[in-house]
């Protein structure tokens, strides 16, 4: 049997678009293609975002910085000086781009003007962290990039 170009075309079109289907069903019911967010509450923190601007700027008027580094036991949130570790009160959160199930959250924990987050909470990789914080009803807010 010989088959016209009119057939073939039809044919080829009808094999590019169930082609296409497969791959939409497959992509969107496969459990190993995940397609989270980055955050659930998209909206509510975007308009949260001048009020993390203003205390970023907060931060820089300090007269010493905060700072992230990376250590042998893990990172270490070192706060500035000036500050009184007492009154510091907030949170330090831990986003994982990769792997949404490795986000964590926990509260300021500091000891001598700094916070150490332990190996056991870090696998090796880029990590997000985002201090947000209060010191005398200021607000003061940092957001960094880390490889660890």
């Amino acid at each position: 049997m010989k088959i016209s170009w009119g057939t073939g075309i039809v044919i080829a079109i009808i094999s590019f678009i169930t082609f296409i289907m497969v791959m939409v069903v497959t992509m969107v019911s496969d459990k190993a293609y995940n397609h989270d967010l980055v955050t659930d509450n998209y909206y509510q923190k975007e308009l949260k975002y001048q009020e993390d601007i203003d205390a970023s700027k907060n931060l820089k008027k300090l007269e010493y910085p905060l700072s992230v580094q990376k250590v042998t036991e893990g990172i270490e949130i070192v706060f500035p000086k000036d500050l009184a570790p007492e009154n510091i009160k907030g949170k330090v959160f831990l986003y994982r781009p990769s792997n949404k199930a490795l986000d964590s959250e926990m509260n300021i924990n500091i000891n001598q003007h700094s916070m150490l987050i332990s190996n056991e909470v870090l696998v090796s990789g880029r990590w997000d962290i985002v201090i947000d914080f209060t010191y005398n009803n200021q607000k003061y807010f940092h957001k960094e990039q880390i490889i660890y």
